[in-house]
């Protein structure tokens, strides 16, 4: 089945040629002009990602983010805007988004961008069945399926995005381990991101705000000052 993917941008140059460059790639595609539009979309069809111009009539992007983020749909968003501004990078992805671009851009990189975003959220074609026997990986109270893009919180489901899902998986594979903000950067975000490692704090936040019980006082990821974090299992687990 064709990956699904919904174009938002109200420059008509630019969807023609994302469309064409998608479809061509195998992609279904569905497009909007506007954010009111893209809202409605977004919230009433799945989707397997979206791309999200920044700058938009009716809604700008960043509401558009927010909104879908907050009504539970965790579809990888793909940012794109004309404005080089770091403010709105860090803002896009405090929001919610996963990955980000700067217009102008090569329509084979936001394809391979995509390719590689689909590939980590994407599960097995063959439906699988979540056992006790399934691998998991389980700190304290939670538990986390890697085959499945699943994570559990004393057996109840927690909605991550597909980056702080990634974030989460790699912090989990190296417990215990003080890991430096650009080595997590360079794991998880996987290309060039101009050494911008706030985004590892966001995502850090974000995560705390799903899985700790007081983010003021984190048991499960430690900040290790002047260097990073590191994922370890609370105490009374220990």
């Amino acid at each position: 089945m064709s990956q699904h993917v919904l174009i938002v941008d109200d420059e008509e140059s630019i969807v023609t040629l994302l469309q064409f460059n998608l479809e061509k790639e195998g992609f279904k595609v569905t497009t909007a002009m506007d954010g009111k539009d893209a809202l409605q979309k977004g919230l009433n069809h799945p989707f397997d990602l979206i791309i999200l111009d920044l700058m938009l009539p009716e809604m700008d992007g960043l509401e558009v983010c927010k909104q879908l983020r907050q009504n539970k749909i965790t579809t990888p968003i793909f940012m794109l805007t004309a404005k080089d501004d770091e403010f709105d990078k860090v803002l896009g992805l405090e929001l919610g988004a996963d990955d980000y671009l700067t217009k102008p851009f090569s329509p084979r990189e936001v394809v391979a961008r995509i390719r590689a975003i689909l590939r980590r959220t994407q599960t097995t074609d063959t439906p699988s069945v979540t056992t006790t026997e399934d691998v998991k990986i389980t700190i304290g109270d939670v538990e986390i399926y890697p085959d499945n893009y699943e994570v559990y919180l004393k057996g109840i489901p927690l909605e991550l995005t597909p980056k702080e899902f990634e974030l989460l998986l790699y912090l989990a594979n190296h417990k215990g381990r003080a890991l430096t903000r650009d080595q997590l950067l360079n794991a998880v975000w996987n290309y060039e991101f101009v050494g911008d490692t706030r985004i590892v704090d966001v995502h850090v936040s974000h995560l705390r705000e799903k899985i700790e019980p007081n983010t003021k006082k984190p048991v499960y990821i430690k900040t290790i000052r002047g260097l990073g974090y590191k994922l370890e299992a609370p105490a009374n687990h220990v």
